[in-house]
């Protein structure tokens, strides 16, 4: 049997790099695009065709497995090649056997998929004989997602826990997913089989929690198939720039402006900490950029251990000097010409 090969990358407009978000944002817009039940009477046909196209690319590139078989042809993408399927192809005897996926659209299309699906994943059409077995498997647990959750450095360092609001899509109801209803397009999703659904969360943030982390949400992901549960929602943490703090691995830098007396003569300075403020001794004769350490007073690191806060000193002038004021200032200047 030789079948013409189908670029499944080239349907959907996408690079064979592409990642699943970008996968299953090209599929929705040509899906919406290219719905028949849009189209006018004498565009149906084409759009019925297109529509076909799009599924089944999206029904190969959605599922890792499907696509790394897919992959296998290699270089022979390029080519437009026909596709030489032995007379046990139909079984996909050269890989090994197991369940794709759900066949989509079963009994919406007048022969279900093309002649290369079915060749290469011995999809046949779906729904029929030995070859449609992957439109009668068993419950399949929904998708994991992952999406991000932006903290302040308080937030991080305390914990808590912060209200969100999700849009995510969840399996619509009126189809179980499969895009059709009673031998036609699903009115309710438009045939992708998906509808938007938006909820707010009550998320617990553990203390301590690092940028690029993730917190589990369990049963808040994907929905599932046939019965199963939900899959689980990770939000990657995502610490805000902070206007006071700069944190520097487990240690925390912050800048403590001070006067050329204080920087002379030594002081005492308050200072920020994620604890409050605390009382910090400036040496005399500091300098500006010199950094006072304060241990234990950073972000909790391994095993809870705490880095150090550094304070570096910005020696600056006061910015309302008092006529006497200026005029010391004005003789420290002169005695200091005078010296040299």
């Amino acid at each position: 049997m030789s079948v013409k090969f189908q670029d499944y990358y080239e349907t959907l407009g996408l690079d064979r790099n592409a990642t699943d978000k970008e996968i299953k944002a090209a599929y929705r817009k040509l899906a919406r695009k290219w719905h028949p039940d849009l189209h006018p009477a004498a565009e149906k046909k084409e759009a019925e065709e297109k529509f076909k196209k799009i599924n089944e690319a999206y029904e190969v590139l959605k599922d890792p497995e499907k696509r790394e078989r897919y992959d296998r042809l290699g270089s022979r993408w390029k080519d437009g090649q026909n596709f030489q399927g032995g007379p046990d192809m139909g079984e996909a005897r050269y890989y090994s056997t197991g369940d794709f996926g759900t066949g989509g659209f079963e009994g919406s299309f007048e022969g279900g998929f093309s002649d290369f699906f079915s060749a290469f994943f011995g999809g046949g059409s779906p729904g029929t004989g030995r070859s449609g077995r992957t439109a009668q498997r068993g419950p399949v647990k929904g998708e994991d997602l992952e999406s991000e959750i932006k903290l302040t450095l308080e937030e991080a360092y305390r914990g808590g826990t912060r209200s969100i609001r999700l849009s995510s899509s969840a399996i619509c109801p009126e189809c179980s997913g499969t895009g059709t209803r009673e031998r036609s397009f699903c009115a309710r999703c438009g045939g992708t089989g998906t509808i938007p659904d938006e909820k707010t969360l009550d998320v617990k943030i553990p203390a301590g929690v690092k940028e690029g982390s993730r917190i589990r949400l369990k049963g808040q992901g994907g929905s599932g198939l046939g019965g199963a549960p939900k899959g689980d929602l990770f939000l990657k943490v995502r610490l805000q720039s902070h206007p006071v703090f700069r944190l520097k691995g487990d240690n925390i830098e912050i800048d403590a402006v001070i006067h050329p007396d204080q920087a002379v003569f030594g002081d005492k300075i308050p200072v920020q900490t994620l604890d409050g403020n605390v009382n910090v001794k400036v040496p005399p004769g500091s300098r500006h950029g010199n950094k006072l350490r304060l241990r234990d007073k950073g972000y909790p690191g391994k095993n809870s251990v705490r880095g150090d806060q550094l304070v570096r000193l910005v020696i600056d002038i006061p910015a309302d000097l008092s006529k006497d004021e200026k005029e010391l200032y004005k003789k420290l200047y002169e005695l200091r010409k005078g010296g040299k």
